[in-house]
């Protein structure tokens, strides 16, 4: 079992070329997944996707529909593969460097899921804690691990 720290790698990349290619293919195959997930999958579940765009206008007051889904698309391709490699990473290879990588990324998206559903959608929003926990919060966490195991899995490959 491989863990996630490399003694010798600094806790955060140099900022170039090979790191950008790798978040954008990091956050396109993770975001790829996560719609998967949200538009096909999750509607046999719970009986309709997963609607992020929505939460997205009840948080910053959007009308648009169109706008909301590029802020999400966004956040998901760019943002959250650099949480990763700037903010998460470096927090997991000093506090457990003995995990293995898929289980720094499930927890990386499970902290994606508490951000997204307690932080934006409770405190900022102003609607319940975690949505209530009705089954979408449910489908929500597993997307959003998807997204953690998919994203870090990129970045691992692409070597950043």
């Amino acid at each position: 079992m491989t863990s996630h720290a490399e003694t010798s790698a600094p806790l955060t990349p140099p900022i170039d070329r090979a790191l950008w290619i790798a978040v954008i293919l990091a956050g396109l195959a993770a975001d790829l997944s996560w719609e998967v997930w949200a538009r096909l999958i999750t509607p046999l579940w719970i009986g309709g996707p997963l609607e992020p765009a929505a939460l997205v206008q009840s948080v910053f007051g959007l009308s648009s529909r169109f706008a909301a889904e590029i802020i999400h698309f966004t956040v998901g391709v760019v943002f959250y593969p650099l949480g990763w490699l700037f903010v998460a990473r470096p927090i997991a290879r000093t506090i457990t460097p003995f995990l293995p990588w898929w289980v720094v990324a499930i927890g990386f998206g499970v902290g994606l899921w508490v951000f997204a559903l307690f932080v934006m959608a409770h405190l900022i929003a102003g609607l319940p804690a975690f949505l209530g926990f009705i089954p979408l919060t449910w489908a929500s966490l597993i997307g959003h691990v998807i997204f953690g195991l998919v994203c870090v899995g990129v970045i691992r490959w692409r070597e950043v």
